[in-house]
C-alpha cells in the first residue's frame, strides 16, 4: 500500500462550515496521517523497548529461565539489536520520516526476524516467546486501523515456520515443532483478524464522533450567530447564579463589558441584583410557565422572561430581556406621526377661517372706537390670530420635513453669517455670542432646515441666559471616530429643571407665555430628517443643547463641486 494516503483522511464536508475560532478535529501532518497515528506508533515503539528490556534483564539476572538456553550469545545479540533498532525508530517517528506505513512495516518485520532469532536461541517455541509476535500483530493492527494486518500475520507465520525449518536442518527432527508452529500461525491470523475488526469499528466510531463533533460545533456557531443578532437580550445562568453566556444586547443592558469566562464566570448579582433576586424566587416555580416580569435595570424598563433548562449540567435557566424603552419610543413615534398627519389636515382647514378672522380684526382696528374696551378686544383678537397662524405655519413646516435638499455646508462660515443675521434681526450685540471652532468642518445638511434649527436654539438661549457679553457659547467638537461632529449651544442661565427635561421635546410643551411648544420638537424632527440628532446634555451650570451630525466625512472634490453649483 502506498504511503500517500492523504485522501483517506480528507476532512468531512461539514468541516468547511466551521469558522476560524472553531476547534480543528483532524490535525494531519505533511505525511497525510493524523498526529494521533504517530502518537500511537510512538507508544507502540515504547512498549517494544520495554518488553525487550525486560527480556534482557530476566535473561541476565535469572539463571533458571529458558531465555537463551540454546545459544545465550545469540539471544543477547538479537535482543540488543532489537533494543537498538527500537530506540532509533523513536528518532524516525519524531522526524516523521520516512512515511508512517513504511515505519510500521519495518518495525513489524524487525520484530518477526529478531523474535524468531530469540526463539531459536532459547530452544524453540516451548519457551513462550512466540506470544510476543501476537502482541506486535495486535498493536500494529490497531495502530494501522486494520490495514495490512493479515500481511503482517503472514510474515509472522512465515518467520515461525522458517525458524522451525532451520531448527530441523541444523539440530535434527527431534527439535522441530511444526504442530506448535502451525497452531501459533493460526493464532497470529486470528489475532490479526480480530485486530482488523476492532480497528474497523474504532475507525467507524471515530468518524461518527468526528462528524457529531463537527455538527455540534456548527450548531453552536449557528446558535451564537442567532443569539448575537437577536433583538432581545439573552442570559444563560447556572445554579450558582453565574452568567455562562450572554449576547451583546444583554451585555449592554447589565453593563457586562465582555463575554464571561468559563473558569471565571461573572456573577449575575454583581451586575443585576434585582434580576438575581427574581431568578432565585422563581426557581421553585420552574415546573410551571412563569409570567413575564417587569424590572428597571440601569434606568431601563425591561420585560423579563425566565425559561428553565431541564437536566442542564452547566446551565439552569435562560433569561430573556426585552428593553421596553425602544418599544415605548417606537409607540411614541407612531403616535406623533399620526398626530402630525392629523394636525396638518386640521391646519389646512383652520387657515381659511383664520385668515377671515384676521382680516376682519384688521378692518375693526381701522375703525376708531371711542371706548377702550372695544380697542382692547380687537387687540386680543389680533394677537391670538397671529399666535394661531404661527402654530399653523409650524405644523405645516413639520409636515414638509421629509422634503430635504441636502448640500455640503461650510459649518464655521455658515455660523458666522447666521450670528450676524440673528443679532441684526433680534437687535442683539454680537458680543453675546462666543464662537469656538476651527476652519475646515463641513456638514451635509439642508440649508433652510439648519437655519431654522439654529434660530430656535439661539432664541431659547437668548431668552433664558443672563444676556451679557459671552452669555451664549457655540462650539464645534469632532468625535473620536472622526465621522461625527458635535455642535453645542450653551447659555449661562438657570438651566432646565429635572422634571421638565423629560418633556422638552414633546409637542405643545412650553414654559414661555406666548410660545407654541413646537420649537424644540420641530428642531429635533428636522435633525432626524437630515441624519442628525438633537439632545439636551444637562450640564452643571446653565443649559446645553447638542446637535450631532453623523457620517459627515466628505471628499474635497465633492465640496468643490457643491460650492461651484451653489455659487
Amino acid at each position: 500500500m502506498s504511503t500517500d494516503t492523504a485522501e483517506t483522511f480528507r476532512p468531512h464536508p461539514a468541516e468547511q462550515f466551521i469558522g476560524l475560532n472553531s476547534t480543528v478535529y483532524t490535525d494531519t501532518g505533511h505525511s497525510g496521517f493524523p498526529e494521533s497515528f504517530w502518537h500511537s506508533l510512538s507508544l507502540f515503539n515504547i512498549t517494544r523497548i520495554t518488553i525487550t528490556g525486560g527480556l534482557i534483564i530476566l535473561a541476565w539476572s535469572l539463571s533458571f529461565t529458558s531465555l537463551g538456553s540454546y545459544d545465550e550469545d545469540l539471544f543477547f545479540y538479537a535482543a540488543g539489536l532489537h533494543l537498538t533498532v527500537s530506540v532509533l525508530s523513536l528518532v524516525l517517528i519524531y522526524r516523521r520520516k520516512p512515511g508512517f506505513n513504511w515505519q510500521l512495516t519495518q518495525q513489524v518485520c524487525v520484530d518477526v526476524i529478531l523474535i524468531c532469532v530469540m526463539i531459536h536461541a532459547s530452544g524453540g517455541l516451548t519457551n513462550g516467546l512466540g506470544i510476543l509476535l501476537m502482541i506486535s500483530l495486535a498493536g500494529a493492527g490497531l495502530i494501522s486501523q486494520g490495514r495490512l494486518t493479515l500481511f503482517y500475520a503472514a510474515i509472522a507465520s512465515i518467520g515461525i515456520l522458517l525458524q522451525e525449518v532451520y531448527t530441523l536442518f541444523s539440530s535434527g527432527s527431534t527439535h522441530a515443532q511444526f504442530t506448535h508452529a502451525a497452531f501459533m500461525s493460526l493464532g497470529y491470523f486470528a489475532v490479526a483478524w480480530l485486530a482488523q475488526r476492532l480497528a474497523t469499528r474504532a475507525v467507524a466510531s471515530e468518524k461518527l464522533a468526528r462528524e457529531r463533533s463537527i455538527d455540534l460545533a456548527n450548531m453552536a456557531q449557528v446558535n451564537q450567530l442567532i443569539i448575537k443578532d437577536i433583538k432581545q437580550g439573552i442570559l444563560v445562568v447556572d445554579r450558582d447564579g453565574n452568567i455562562r453566556q450572554c449576547n451583546a444586547h444583554a451585555g449592554r443592558l447589565i453593563n457586562l463589558e465582555s463575554q464571561p469566562d468559563y473558569l471565571h464566570p461573572a456573577k449575575l448579582s454583581d451586575y443585576a441584583p434585582d434580576l438575581a433576586v427574581l431568578l432565585s424566587k422563581h426557581r421553585i416555580d420552574f415546573n410551571t410557565d412563569a409570567e413575564p416580569q417587569y424590572l428597571c435595570i440601569r434606568s431601563h424598563p425591561v420585560r423579563v422572561r425566565l425559561v428553565p433548562i431541564p437536566d442542564g449540567r452547566n446551565a439552569d435557566a435562560i433569561i430573556y430581556l426585552e428593553d421596553l424603552s425602544h418599544v415605548q419610543a417606537q409607540v411614541q413615534q407612531l403616535k406623533l406621526a399620526a398626530l402630525g398627519r392629523l394636525t396638518a389636515n386640521i391646519a389646512h382647514e383652520i387657515r381659511n377661517p383664520l385668515s377671515s378672522i384676521s382680516h376682519a380684526a384688521e378692518l375693526l382696528h381701522e375703525e376708531r372706537f371711542s371706548d377702550s374696551t372695544s380697542n382692547r378686544l380687537v387687540r386680543i383678537i389680533t394677537d391670538n390670530t397671529q399666535r394661531l397662524n404661527k402654530i399653523v405655519q409650524d405644523v405645516l413646516q413639520l409636515n414638509r420635513r421629509d422634503t430635504t435638499r441636502t448640500e455640503y455646508l461650510d459649518l464655521p462660515a455658515f455660523l458666522r453669517t447666521f450670528i450676524d443675521d440673528f443679532c441684526l434681526i433680534e437687535k442683539i450685540d454680537t458680543a453675546v455670542f462666543t464662537l469656538c471652532f476651527t476652519a475646515g468642518d463641513f456638514i451635509y445638511f439642508d440649508r433652510n432646515h439648519f437655519h431654522r434649527i439654529l434660530w430656535n436654539l439661539c432664541c431659547n438661549a437668548w431668552r433664558h441666559c443672563l444676556q451679557q457679553k459671552g452669555s451664549i457659547t457655540i462650539r464645534i467638537i469632532r468625535a473620536h471616530d472622526e465621522n461625527s461632529l458635535y455642535l453645542d449651544i450653551c447659555d449661562d442661565g438657570a438651566g432646565i429643571a429635572a422634571q421638565q427635561q423629560k418633556q422638552l421635546f414633546e409637542p405643545f410643551f412650553t414654559t414661555a407665555q406666548n410660545g407654541t411648544g413646537l420649537g424644540l420638537y420641530i428642531a429635533r424632527e428636522l435633525c432626524e430628517a437630515n441624519n442628525a440628532s438633537l439632545e439636551y446634555m444637562n450640564p452643571a451650570d446653565g443649559a446645553q443643547f447638542r446637535v450631532r451630525f453623523r457620517n459627515n466625512n466628505c471628499k474635497p472634490q465633492e465640496i468643490h463641486i457643491s460650492q461651484s453649483n451653489n455659487g
